[in-house]
């Protein structure tokens, strides 16, 4: 059985990021867009990071150009946009698949699991929500319109951070 914490993946900068370095963590793991109709969420999840960072969440971003090509960006691109419209300072990583045979392992791995509030299955949309607990395991998933300060997404995220 693995945890978040059996995964890396490369920084938005094409740095390897072994996930455990966020153990006894609390983690929000978002697939996000930068011309998705949901794309103002990034200003909620980086009010969640500067909110709750001390009590120990950590938002990690993983932009998908898998939904009506909506993140087409190169890496530089995405992290430029991220930083000046949205003054984004949590983690972001390289451009990913979420769905398919190329889906990273990660993925693979979050959505197999029949987490609710939205089950196992592929991802939806632009910004579906994992919360992950300190020990690494998945605590709810949560659909791409539940915004990020949606009391059910908050109450998950309290969980997670006890």
């Amino acid at each position: 059985m693995h945890t978040l914490h059996d995964f890396t993946a490369l920084t938005i900068d094409g740095q390897p990021r072994n996930l455990a370095d966020f153990r006894g963590k609390a983690v929000l793991v978002v697939n996000v867009a930068s011309k998705c109709g949901l794309t103002p969420q990034y200003e909620g999840l980086q009010s969640l990071f500067e909110t709750h960072g001390d009590d120990g969440l950590v938002v990690l971003g993983f932009p998908c150009n898998q939904f009506m090509g909506q993140e087409p960006g190169t890496e530089a691109e995405i992290q430029s946009f991220c930083s000046t419209k949205y003054d984004v300072t949590f983690p972001l990583f390289s451009k990913i698949e979420v769905n398919g045979k190329g889906a990273h392992p990660l993925y693979q791995w979050l959505t197999s699991s029949p987490t609710e509030p939205v089950g196992a299955g592929p991802v939806s949309w632009n910004f579906e929500k994992f919360v992950i607990g300190k020990d690494g395991q998945i605590v709810a998933r949560f659909s791409p319109r539940t915004a990020p300060d949606a009391p059910a997404l908050l109450d998950a995220l309290a969980t997670a951070l006890a």
